[in-house]
């Protein structure tokens, strides 16, 4: 497996184990975060968005926008910049688990 494949490994291991802890703060269940697609659907539902962005996210360039609004979203709901939404977006390994083990509440903001 090598040193890099053993850093990868632990990489995504932090990163679901992250999503895990978001999700059960934000009220929905741990376990989602490893179901695909359905992972999707409730993080769009933590970022407040509506569910037909997935739709969006199936489509080249268009996706890496939505993914990145959706960052944004969830950040904000969080009680977190926008900036601290692109740092989901773009390095989530970093991020999210500041996010879940932070002392940020999920606070849904109104639409």
């Amino acid at each position: 497996m090598g040193l890099f494949g053993i850093f990868i490994l632990a990489c995504i291991v932090l990163i679901i184990a992250s999503f895990w802890v978001v999700f059960i703060k934000a009220g929905k269940p741990g376990w989602a975060c490893i179901v695909p697609i359905y992972n999707l659907i409730v993080l769009l539902e933590i970022a407040g968005k509506p569910l037909w962005w997935i739709l969006l996210m199936l489509i080249p360039l268009v996706n890496i926008v939505i993914a990145i609004l959706v960052a944004i979203a969830v950040a904000k709901n969080f009680g977190k910049s926008a900036g601290f939404g692109i740092g989901l977006a773009f390095l989530p390994f970093i991020f999210y688990p500041v996010l879940a083990w932070g002392d940020s509440q999920y606070q849904p903001q109104p639409a």
